[in-house]
């Protein structure tokens, strides 16, 4: 099925999913960030009549595009909500992607409230139905909460500074859009970076805060070990360092097994490696760049079940 929204190293990502070295002559996969189908579509033209495709996501406007691909494709299972929920998926599973973030048509609608680029309402939610919105947060959260967000979240240098000046403007008129809250940070930051709009840092930790983005990676990948098969997959496209950082600890602790003691007579086994790192990270390419610049930040790592 054809979708208009182009995914990330769509083929790259493929083609790591499919290669996982298992002989299941039923498998099943998991697209953990359905989106607009971009990913699921390419996959399904690799799925043989047997194999399964599982995918999750917490945007109902994601459910509406993956009614049409459960109404023209049997293989297909939407469950709505956050990939957190990975067992939901059963076990046995052949491989799993991810495609982290915020999606392009989440951010070209102002209604949603994710981008600081045209005025909309703050909200910022993945799940629109639920949760705190973004308004929420910066009208009721300490100075201190959002000093810890932006620092932790955002990586945000001026963090205190941009807290302080957000707790003050609201005192007079409580946030509600995404420009009011955008020229805020905006004037409170003193160092803009080069090519960068100067609310990108804060926009970004408010974003992973409402929504949750860390919290539900590291459930998953808490689990996803124990419900891959030996041989089975985890991809995952990230797009900013922190997320980044989780997966490739997760991915490098588990690779290497316990650290023992050099010369210590132990079995390979016995060192409780569990996965084995597939190739190098890998980057867009230039001509995927010329025709999406979102993806310059994109990372995608590989990581194979062993044990």
């Amino acid at each position: 099925m054809a979708t208009s929204h182009q995914a990330v190293l769509l083929e790259e990502a493929v083609d790591a999913l499919m290669a996982a070295t298992t002989e299941l002559e039923a498998r099943v996969f998991v697209d953990g960030t359905f989106g607009r189908g971009g990913h699921s579509a390419r996959i399904l033209e690799e799925l043989s009549t047997k194999d399964k495709l599982v995918a999750f996501d917490k945007d109902p406007e994601a459910a509406a595009v993956a009614q049409q691909f459960i109404d023209s494709d049997a293989r297909f299972t939407f469950l709505p909500g956050s990939f957190a929920e990975l067992e939901r998926a059963g076990s046995g599973l052949t491989g799993v992607l991810l495609d982290l973030g915020v999606s392009s048509p989440q951010l070209d609608n102002r209604e949603r409230g994710f981008s600081f680029q045209s005025d909309g309402p703050l909200d910022m939610r993945m799940d629109t139905r639920h949760g705190l919105t973004a308004a929420d947060f910066v009208n009721s959260a300490s100075q201190q909460e959002m000093t810890a967000v932006f620092r932790e979240l955002g990586e945000e240098r001026y963090a205190k500074r941009i807290a302080s000046a957000i707790a003050s403007a609201r005192e007079a008129e409580p946030f509600a859009s995404t420009t009011q809250l955008a020229n805020v940070v905006t004037a409170a930051n003193p160092s803009w970076e080069k090519h960068k709009h100067p609310a990108t840092r804060v926009f970004q930790a408010i974003r992973i805060h409402v929504n949750q983005e860390l919290v539900d990676l590291e459930k998953l990948l808490a689990k996803v070990i124990d419900l891959l098969v030996i041989g089975g997959r985890l991809v995952v496209i990230s797009f900013h360092s922190l997320e980044d950082r989780i997966v490739k600890q997760f991915m490098r602790n588990e690779a290497r097994g316990k650290q023992l003691p050099r010369g210590l007579p132990v079995r390979d086994t016995e060192r409780g490696q569990r996965l084995r790192l597939v190739g190098k990270p890998v980057r867009a390419s230039d001509a995927e760049l010329a025709l999406n610049p979102r993806a310059r930040s994109a990372i995608m790592r590989v990581a194979e079940r062993i044990a």
